[in-house]
């Protein structure tokens, strides 16, 4: 598969919603790019997101947040990769992936790197894989919501999404 790549020259937020190979390039001074993606799989499914940050102009900024949900015996594969090319300094970036797990069966990956080639940069990346916290859990049931209800409100909490019959 070929990565779909996009030249960043003005401001602006894109919402991945599809697994694959994505490649961005902020390609003029001063453009500020903000990237987000949810992804829920289940059952047996496998998403994968590759997800390449190219700084080619000094002073420019990115923000890329990723969150998943894994379920039933389904694996989510987030690599990030955040790229400065020389000469181009003021250049801050940040990486985040987040993966939650609610089965034993679930998989699940978070590679983010990080290749800088000038001074003067801002740039950070972080990465984690867990389960939903029994003491969240708790809180929800002591106050009436059942287990499966709770559960359904924390992943629509982390994946940012409202209320609905979707997940």
């Amino acid at each position: 598969m070929s990565a779909i790549q996009t030249t960043i020259s003005e401001s602006q937020s894109i919402t991945v919603s599809k697994p694959g190979e994505y490649e961005y390039f902020l390609t003029k001074p001063g453009v500020e790019f903000t990237l987000s993606g949810s992804f829920h799989a289940t059952g047996s499914e496998r998403i994968n997101i590759r997800i390449t940050i190219h700084h080619q102009a000094p002073h420019t900024l990115a923000k890329t947040k990723l969150h998943g949900v894994v379920a039933d015996s389904a694996f989510i594969s987030f690599w990030g990769k955040i790229k400065i090319d020389p000469d181009c300094p003021d250049t801050n970036s940040f990486l985040t992936e987040r993966i939650l797990l609610l089965s034993p069966q679930a998989k699940a990956e978070a590679v983010p790197e990080l290749e800088i080639l000038t001074d003067d940069v801002k740039c950070s990346h972080a990465a984690s894989i867990s389960s939903i916290p029994e003491s969240q859990l708790f809180y929800l049931m002591s106050r009436g919501v059942s287990r499966k209800e709770a559960e359904k409100l924390i992943v629509e909490g982390f994946l940012g999404v409202e209320s609905s019959n979707q997940i």
